[in-house]
């Protein structure tokens, strides 16, 4: 206790001074027969089934105890820290308050009849006495017990907070140990780790409430030892004193820093256990022979089992998040393999195909003009040849697509105009292009964009049966936000992408994940599949069905977390 708690400040104020005088007096009178009732006490709490731990602290709480406090000098306020103290450590004991108050019970059963037969004139006035004290006491006891309890909320309160905000696993390790050396208001801790793969011990963590940075204990290979894993099995508490030197705290435990013998007068060690073997040990050192309690044996086995499951949570995470690196460098390498495959084919389409068509047309047209117009060959070689610029068109479109000159040349902004061009001599819908501060992005952003544009233009082309089509592209703060919608049939979204055979939306939100961007999908069904309503009068800033799809990417890629939301 560093100050008196209300509660305290309380239950010494119900002790008047006539109470105080009351209690002087009983404590004068009871002397000869002190050594006799708390003999008996013991011997009633003996067959309670209590140990010595929770017998002396019993012992220091009742009536007895207070008037001999007070008979020899001491303030009320005192006695009722020491009851407090008492109470904390009966809680901590997982002693039950109805045994606190059975024992007490058990107490006035012994001090009654003797009161009764040796002092009958001031029986009435020691038994208001009593009923005082054993209010002020209980109230002190609530209090002590709430204050363990809620000690304990806290530092699970803080272990989880600990576990949600850490970034890693040495921070998470870090935090739980400084975390449960606060509560076990422990002088020094160590933590190590078993390495499940290569078996080797790591360093975790350390504390050092002195102050000084924490010291690295080599272990040299001491935890490689059979006998030394078997001693770490087991939760240990152990004390030596300076006469002892390291042989009673080793005799009896592991001391994983061999400098503790010297610094402290006792050691926890808590083992982190995953199934029948040690994963790892937690240890703290105190300057005092600080008891172990069985209430912080428990908060430390449950905080230890905690401990070893967010580990291995964190390293899962940790994994997840390499292989998921790992596949996303692999991605965006398979896109840059693609857009380097498919400049290759349009280059062969143009400098192949595209000149042999252009050669062959040339040779048409030279035979065609050679021979007669009347002749019904000429006009099957006219029809060969406007075939052949068909093809030569269609090569040429084909080209376009692959791998369009103008976002080289250009940039994002022409390219996406060209497209949109494209788009309107091959399909009737009226589209509207809105293109603002697209300057000085990354190739690759560029490529990415226009690749996106591409296949929602592809797919509104075969399946929305749209009339219109907003198309927009921005960036602001250092994000180009894209926005698709068109005014077609609509569809409902999680069917959609539940198709296997679909990869059309599958392969837009695989491409947004891969730069790290935020992928939304809306689509609302037309009232009859297959009929598209009348456009409806007045400016509208939403169609009333259709689909939407709104992509954020970061214009300098991995300053995004993906987030896809249908």
């Amino acid at each position: 206790m560093t100050g008196k708690s209300p509660v305290l400040a309380d239950a010494a104020d119900v002790l008047s001074d006539q109470l105080r005088n009351h209690l002087r007096r009983l404590a004068v009178l009871l002397r000869p027969h002190a050594h006799s009732i708390e003999r008996r006490f013991e011997k009633r709490l003996k067959l309670m089934q209590l140990g010595s731990r929770e017998r002396a602290a019993l012992a220091a709480i009742t009536p007895g105890a207070v008037a001999r406090s007070l008979a020899n000098g001491q303030v009320a306020g005192s006695f009722f820290e020491q009851v407090e103290y008492n109470g904390r450590r009966l809680a901590k004991l997982n002693l039950p308050p109805s045994q606190i108050i059975t024992a007490l019970e058990e107490y006035d059963n012994l001090l009654t009849p003797l009161l009764r037969k040796m002092f009958p004139e001031e029986y009435l006035n020691f038994q208001w006495v009593r009923d005082q004290l054993h209010f002020c006491v209980i109230l002190t006891l609530n209090n002590a017990y709430y204050q363990v309890r809620e000690t304990e909320t806290q530092a699970f309160y803080e272990l989880f907070r600990v576990e949600l905000e850490s970034r890693n696993l040495d921070e998470l390790l870090g935090r739980f140990l400084a975390t449960l050396a606060h509560f076990c208001r422990a002088d020094a801790g160590h933590l190590f780790l078993l390495e499940p793969e290569s078996g080797d011990w790591q360093h975790k963590g350390s504390v050092d409430g002195s102050g000084r940075r924490p010291t690295v204990p080599a272990l040299d290979g001491l935890l490689r030892d059979a006998k030394v894993l078997r001693k770490l099995y087991a939760p240990r508490c152990w004390k030596w004193t300076k006469a002892d030197g390291n042989g009673s705290g080793r005799a009896c435990g592991v001391l994983l820093d061999s400098s503790w013998s010297k610094r402290f007068a006792s050691c926890w060690s808590i083992p982190l256990v995953e199934g029948s073997r040690v994963a790892g040990v937690i240890q703290f050192g105190f300057r005092k022979n600080y008891e172990w309690l069985p209430r912080e044996q428990e908060l430390l086995a449950a905080a230890a089992e905690r401990c070893l499951m967010a580990a291995e949570k964190a390293r899962l995470v940790e994994d997840l998040a390499k292989r998921e690196e790992q596949v996303r460098t692999l991605a965006e390498h398979m896109l840059h393999v693609e857009e380097v495959e498919r400049r290759r084919i349009s280059r062969e389409l143009h400098d192949e195909a595209g000149q042999s068509l252009l050669c062959v047309r040339l040779q048409l047209e030279m035979i065609e003009q050679s021979m007669p117009e009347d002749s019904a060959s000429r006009s099957r070689l006219g029809e060969v040849r406007e075939m052949t610029e068909r093809t030569i068109l269609e090569i040429r479109r084909l080209i376009a697509a692959l791998s369009p000159a103008v976002l080289e040349q250009l940039g994002l902004g022409a390219s996406l105009r060209q497209l949109v061009t494209r788009f309107r001599r091959v399909h009737p819908a009226k589209v509207k292009l809105q293109l603002a501060k697209l300057h000085n992005l990354p190739k690759k952003l560029e490529i990415i964009v226009y690749r996106l544009v591409q296949e929602c233009c592809n797919n509104i082309a075969k399946h929305s049966m749209a009339s219109r089509v907003n198309i927009s592209a921005s960036t602001a703060d250092g994000v180009l936000r894209l926005q698709v919608a068109d005014d077609g049939v609509g569809f409902h979204v999680e069917e959609a992408l539940e198709k296997r055979n679909s990869f059309g939306l599958a392969g837009i939100r695989e491409r947004v994940v891969l730069m790290g961007g935020r992928f939304s999908l809306e689509s609302r069904p037309a009232p009859h599949s297959g009929r598209i309503p009348q456009r409806a009068r007045g400016r509208q800033t939403r169609f009333p069905h259709g689909t939407r799809i709104t992509i954020d990417l970061p214009v300098a890629q991995g300053s995004s977390k993906t987030v896809v939301r249908h």
